[in-house]
């Protein structure tokens, strides 16, 4: 294996560059969507001077090359595709230091939850409803893992006396 600098070359006067600050978030941009709190994290610690960096940002910003809400809502979009929940989203959009409200916004433009928990249900355990509590209570436990709230995995494994084991298929 190889050894893969995890930043771009730079010299030593280019912390307060905002030219080559400005070159290396183009080239992880081109690679992949960022945050902006993402990205600044990634900018520090290449190096780059807080000043260079959020000039730098802003300026990304201002062009609409980065955009948070972009981000959340193809990040929300992604994640569930994967069955991951609205809960678990939330947290890792937060720590990529994403705006609540943008978070709340990509979370409510997202699929349906309920019907994704069930289909995640499903895909895990099968089209049969749990048979009794224990049974409920495992599938709780991955549907909780995978970040659904307690309403969805109530629903999902019919452990919600409003649904029933006919609503689960």
């Amino acid at each position: 294996m190889g050894f893969r600098r995890p930043y771009p070359t730079q010299d030593p006067g280019a912390p307060r560059d905002p030219g080559a600050a400005r070159a290396a978030a183009v080239a992880w941009l081109a690679r992949r969507d960022y945050a902006r709190g993402e990205l600044a994290a990634k900018l520090r610690a290449g190096g780059f001077e807080e000043d260079a960096a959020e000039a730098v940002l802003s300026e990304l910003v201002s062009e609409g090359v980065l955009d948070d809400e972009r981000y959340a809502r193809n990040y929300v979009s992604s994640h569930a595709a994967r069955g991951q929940g609205p809960v678990r989203i939330a947290l890792q959009l937060k720590g990529l230091g994403v705006a609540p409200a943008l978070i709340e916004a990509a979370l409510g433009a997202g699929p349906d939850w309920l019907n994704l928990a069930r289909r995640a249900r499903r895909v895990r355990f099968g089209t049969q409803p749990p048979a009794g509590w224990p049974e409920k209570a495992r599938q709780a436990r991955f549907l909780q893992y995978r970040g659904f709230s307690a309403d969805h995995i109530r629903a999902a494994t019919g452990a919600d006396p409003e649904t029933g084991p006919e609503d689960l298929e």
